[in-house]
């Protein structure tokens, strides 16, 4: 598929994925959403067919991505109600589509992440940030919410984070969104590619299946009662240890040697 704002770049296992406005910051309009969209059905159907193993999200230029555009806010004010639950509808789509990619996201974020740009780094599994990085849930100051983003943020930061951050609006560094949960790792800009290449190595000597599994695992956990949960691992790990990864994990481990997938 032809992307007209997304650069894709394949790398044997890996796929590196960027959002190409750098003239207005990287900023979410009709088109991003839905060619981000596009590119994780995409990335689904790689990932089932085999081979591919891990994803890296960016922004191209000086931002990781600044929110929504604001010829898309204007046009928005202008809809009516029923039109903007269908648009955002259509961006809820698109962030649940990365979120439960089969495969590793990481997020490779510099600059400004900020209302969307912060919900992206919420639905990555681990977000790599030059220590110079800005974030903020600011929707609060244009008199609207970060609705659409809020499920994946919660997960990430919890409620207490989020009632301080959701009202104030405040922007933050990088720090204090690698203390509440949000980013990972937070290193100096010539360490950027260096640490992200270092997650995706980390990544490519884990059994592939078993990352979609455990991710998918970690979804179902969230909203299973707690004196429910035994079956739900006890059949996660019994799954597990019975497939033909899980036997040749167990084998290589006994044997002393590399698994078939980390070589």
């Amino acid at each position: 598929m032809t992307y007209q704002l997304l650069s894709v770049r394949r790398e044997g296992a890996v796929v590196y994925v960027t959002l190409n406005r750098p003239d207005v910051r990287n900023a979410f309009n009709d088109e991003l959403i839905q060619e981000l969209g596009a590119w994780s059905e995409r990335t689904r159907q790689d990932a089932a067919a085999g081979g591919l193993r891990v994803a890296v999200l960016g922004g191209a230029g000086k931002a990781f991505c600044a929110g929504a555009d604001l010829a898309w806010m204007a046009r928005a004010a202008e809809m009516t109600e029923e039109e903007n639950i269908r648009d955002a509808m259509a961006a809820s789509r698109m962030f649940a589509a990365l979120d439960t990619l089969p495969v590793a996201l990481i997020g490779r974020i510099q600059g400004a992440a900020v209302g969307g740009g912060a919900g992206l780094a919420a639905v990555c599994d681990i977000v790599v940030a030059e220590e110079s990085a800005i974030f903020g849930f600011t929707e609060v100051k244009l008199g609207i919410l970060p609705a659409v983003i809020s499920p994946f943020v919660l997960a990430k930061i919890g409620r207490s984070a989020a009632r301080e951050l959701f009202v104030t609006g405040a922007r933050f560094p990088a720090v204090r969104a690698r203390d509440m949960g949000l980013v990972h790792a937070v290193v100096p800009p010539t360490e950027l590619d260096k640490t992200v290449a270092h997650y995706v190595q980390e990544i490519l000597t884990s059994a592939p299946g078993a990352v979609a599994a455990a991710k998918a695992l970690i979804a179902d956990l969230a909203s299973t009662p707690r004196e429910n949960v035994a079956p739900v691992t006890a059949r996660a790990i019994a799954e597990r240890r019975v497939s033909p990864e899980g036997q040749e994990g167990l084998r290589a481990f006994l044997e002393k040697r590399k698994a078939a997938w980390a070589k």
